[in-house]
């Protein structure tokens, strides 16, 4: 489990709060999105768990344990994080590049075994890239590499995933298969964090959504709790009408425009 407490973050030099007391769990065997508008804090969220940004004040923890008292290593076993943007430093095979998710079990010294093998093999079956096992990371589309960061961070087995945007240069069809992943994982006992926003995508996979705007939670709760009209046209700030996904009855964001065409 993820839980975050009163956590607040101030970047230097900034006059307000990237995140303003923001608190909440993602549990074990669930899928817990996050969602709001652009600038609401989302990515700062992962930035503030992978202690690239210090905290003002609160506690982020994993399993109970402070974040703070735990070195790199260790959080990197217990969580695995695909962030919102990352290029490869240089290019290398797609199978050694997944390969790099198992250094936090292996260390400095020691080589790769069966069970590595075994474990990155099954990573990539999982995210649906075998067949780029021997193609180098500088051939792959957008989509494709996308999905070879979230099969390196399954290779790691880690007990809770962290994805920030991780539909980004994905088709309909592949968003489709990353979300079955995703609830898959959950329904395996992972805790799985999810930074989108695509509402209606997350509406339909997610146990918990939590919505933040000005670094703020706004709504916390299950999607058919936090996708209320008012309330998102507040945040969004644009007419919408909320209804019922047609064919598994999850709620279902529709933007309305603001004028009628001519």
């Amino acid at each position: 489990m993820i839980s975050f407490t009163n956590v607040v973050v101030r970047y230097s030099g900034a006059s307000i709060t990237a995140l303003d007391g923001v608190s909440f769990e993602a549990a074990s065997g669930q899928v817990t999105a996050v969602a709001g508008p652009n600038g609401s804090g989302k990515s700062t969220l992962v930035r503030a768990l992978l202690r690239r940004q210090p905290l003002e004040s609160g506690g982020i923890r994993l399993d109970g344990d402070d974040i703070s008292k735990l070195d790199s290593r260790e959080i990197a076993m217990r969580v695995a994080v695909t962030p919102q943007r990352e290029e490869a430093a240089f290019p290398m095979r797609v199978s050694d590049y997944v390969g790099l998710g198992r250094y936090p079990r292996l260390g400095l010294w020691r080589s790769a075994g069966a069970s590595d093998d075994a474990a990155i093999a099954r990573a990539m079956e999982r995210a649906g890239i075998s067949e780029f096992a021997e193609r180098n990371t500088d051939m792959l589309s957008g989509g494709e590499w996308q999905r070879v960061r979230i099969a390196r961070a399954l290779a790691q087995e880690a007990r809770a995933l962290v994805l920030d945007e991780p539909t980004t240069f994905l088709d309909l069809a592949h968003e489709m298969s990353l979300f079955e992943l995703l609830h898959s994982l959950a329904h395996d006992g992972i805790a799985v964090l999810l930074v989108s926003h695509q509402l209606n995508l997350v509406a339909r996979f997610a146990s918990r959504i939590v919505l933040l705007h000005h670094g703020r939670v706004m709504a916390s709760g299950s999607p058919d709790a936090v996708m209320q009209a008012s309330l998102l046209e507040q945040i969004y700030e644009w007419p919408l009408v909320v209804t019922r996904d047609p064919a598994v009855g999850s709620p279902s964001l529709v933007p309305l425009r603001k004028r009628a065409p001519l």
